[in-house]
């Protein structure tokens, strides 16, 4: 089983920003103009709708990674993020770690992921499970069409269960980041008033991924 360290992570997003072609690899957009992307992952699940609510009470349109399996088991919800203005994008179909995979395992994977989405829904993003990447899945991803979109800023919101570390962690995004969030956690779906005040006062606001890939403006 392959385990990157964080040193590997680190130059994995520093490529991302600096080096590979964001139609490949993306983890910040540094002419993103005044704006943040917030991404979830791990989804749907049971605390989808009330993360739907949250995010609508704040104003935020986001980027959902969602897991093709969960999306077979609640094809609604998959429906409702949509149906709010948020895009969805596969995050791997069983959550295995893409670097553990065969070619054709891969490949299988991405198909099913992609065929458990709703057809009328743009589908170019993957996100690797647990950021597991190397350069093979890297390529085999972009062969497939995918960009593989990594993020920036970790909210840390998978090892502290507390809302107020959540927010200051997410809370202090800059332009162009692409923050990491978790779905099916209360204290993440709590931090989000915090953030939003957070990074508004500082004059940027939030963005779909794909919108902080176009031109700001």
């Amino acid at each position: 089983m392959v385990r990157q360290p964080p040193s590997f992570r680190r130059l994995v997003r520093r490529a991302a920003e600096y080096l590979v072609p964001h139609r490949i690899l993306v983890s910040r957009v540094r002419a993103a103009g005044p704006r943040v992307a917030l991404t979830f992952d791990d989804g749907p699940d049971p605390l989808t709708t009330a993360l739907l609510d949250r995010l609508d009470e704040v104003g935020i349109l986001a980027t959902f990674f969602l897991v093709g399996r969960l999306c077979d088991e609640r094809r609604e919800a998959v429906l409702e993020i949509i149906r709010r203005g948020h895009e969805v994008s596969g995050h791997g179909y069983t959550h295995k770690r893409f670097p553990d995979m065969t070619a054709d395992e891969l490949r299988s994977e991405l198909r099913r992921t992609n065929d458990a989405l709703p057809p009328s829904v743009a589908r170019a993003f993957v996100r690797p499970p647990h950021g597991a990447l190397h350069v093979p899945s890297l390529a085999h991803c972009a062969a497939q069409g995918f960009t593989t979109v990594m993020w920036s800023l970790d909210s840390r919101d998978a090892n502290h269960r507390d809302a107020a570390t959540v927010a200051d962690n997410a809370g202090a995004a800059r332009a162009g980041d692409i923050v990491l969030m978790h779905e099916g956690q209360q204290w993440t779906i709590e931090a989000l008033p915090e953030i939003a005040r957070r990074v508004r006062a500082r004059g940027l606001d939030f963005c779909r991924v794909s919108d902080l890939l176009r031109p700001a403006g």
